[in-house]
């Protein structure tokens, strides 16, 4: 039988307060805003295989997985018993066209209802998530057809604000305030917003005044992203619009270079980065979209790759 301890009063009080102390210094919440238009809202296809629809199936994320070469990729996305993993250390805030998504990452954080679909996200939380002991929040805000010159012009740029940059920003802020009510384990934790990824360009390649400008407004959005959250250093990657592989057409390479150009300016030195993603581009006749090459024919194995690649040159900028 073990014996009984007595524990006074003041001692209890002074244990509450290491107990209180001890969770109020609990690291912040490493907070990643995740923007752009439908290749970051995410059309990998996970499961379906309509022989007409979805062509088999192939490039699906089940059937890319099921490559003996590509095992290890993989092997971190499903438990032993088969099913998805949802992580507990990595939380997912999308507000789609049909509802707000929010929970453990894991597949199904993308434009449409379901589970059926990844964007980048899918791979960068984890990356993210074994990188950080804190607490990883992934807070994506895109939409479809969208461009930088109009849709999402940053307000340094000149002209009329784009309503989609309000409207990001606006949902970012949303999300910031609503973590305690969809997150139950991250409730009063300091939230640090860590940093800004960018995957966007199809809609500015094909306005001659938009390629022209796309740089600068690039430039312009980071400036702004940046003030808008008091954060002048804040890590931001950019995500090479790599649709169609290396071989591009010139309006598409005008956008690739002045992606990589943006990132490379001498103000923005060891704070952005430019992530290629051309090389991830696989066939339609091998992916389950084939007539969808804006949406890099809805090869999961793609967007898992863009993820990969966001995530780590993200943790390159941040040193961890």
């Amino acid at each position: 039988m073990k014996p009984i301890i007595s524990i006074s009063l003041p001692v209890l009080v002074i244990l509450a307060g290491v107990f209180q102390g001890s969770a109020s210094a609990a690291k912040p919440v490493q907070v990643f805003i995740l923007a752009g238009q439908s290749n970051m809202e995410g059309q990998g296809v996970v499961d379906l295989d309509h022989p007409q629809h979805y062509n088999g199936g192939k490039g699906t994320l089940l059937h890319v997985m099921r490559d003996p070469k590509k095992a290890k990729t993989f092997s971190h996305v499903k438990d032993d018993a088969g099913n998805w993993i949802v992580r507990d250390d990595v939380f997912v805030r999308f507000k789609t066209r049909h509802e707000t998504k929010k929970g453990g990452l894991s597949i199904g954080f993308a434009g449409y209802p379901g589970k059926h679909h990844i964007g980048p996200e899918f791979q960068f939380g984890h990356v993210a998530g074994e990188a950080f002991k804190e607490p990883v929040l992934l807070i994506k805000t895109a939409w479809g057809g969208k461009s930088l010159f109009k849709d999402f012009r940053p307000p340094s740029a000149g002209g009329e604000t784009g309503p989609y940059y309000n409207q990001m920003i606006e949902e970012v802020h949303e999300a910031l305030g609503s973590v305690d009510k969809d997150f139950a384990s991250l409730a009063g934790r300091e939230l640090n917003i860590a940093g800004f990824a960018w995957m966007q360009g199809w809609n500015d390649m094909f306005d001659e005044k938009a390629r022209a400008e796309y740089e600068q407004n690039l430039v312009h959005l980071i400036h702004d992203v940046r003030a808008e959250f008091n954060q002048p250093k804040l890590p931001v990657v950019i995500g090479e619009l790599g649709n169609g592989g290396p071989k591009a057409s010139d309006s598409m390479l005008a956008i690739r270079n002045a992606q990589r150009a943006a990132a490379s300016r001498a103000e923005f030195k060891g704070t952005v980065a430019f992530a290629p993603t051309a090389d991830f581009a696989r066939s339609a006749d091998q992916s389950p979209n084939v007539g969808h090459g804006h949406h890099w024919f809805g090869n999961a194995e793609s967007y898992f790759l863009i993820g990969d690649a966001l995530g780590k040159e993200m943790l390159k900028l941040l040193k961890h």
